[in-house]
């Protein structure tokens, strides 16, 4: 994938992660997508699935926020490090983490997401009163 469409596709997409919006989430997800993630590492297949987990994993933390901090284009998507804003009682707590994309016909059909588990939930246990 070319550099820009793949910025182009993250400054659609990653906002999608932000405002408890899952269906228009999964729409940028082809009906068959993989879908892997620390709290399921074996995986989530097909667009039905993948669903009812956003549903229920971006309900918790609606007002954070994604951004892009590197893009490296592949053959067939790209790899994604990013950067999440994530505020707890007046406090931002911020992290980073690395996903691997896999586009065809414009609609992500694997995406692998990978960050440190243990500092993020840490950080969010100390903020929560």
């Amino acid at each position: 994938m070319e550099s820009e469409k793949a910025k182009d596709f993250c400054n659609q997409w990653l906002p999608a992660w932000t405002g408890n919006n899952p269906e228009l989430l999964i729409s940028f997800y082809s009906v068959d997508a993989f879908y892997s993630d620390p709290f399921i590492p074996q995986g989530l297949k097909g667009k039905e699935r993948i669903f009812g987990y956003f549903r229920k994993f971006i309900s918790f933390y609606p007002n954070w926020k994604y951004e892009y901090v590197e893009i490296f284009p592949t053959e067939n998507g790209f790899t994604l490090k990013w950067k999440v804003s994530l505020t707890i009682n007046n406090d931002t707590i911020v992290d980073y983490g690395l996903d691997i994309v896999e586009i065809l016909n414009d609609k992500i059909v694997r995406n692998e997401v990978y960050f440190d588990t243990a500092s993020l939930l840490k950080a969010i246990k100390e903020k929560q009163p």
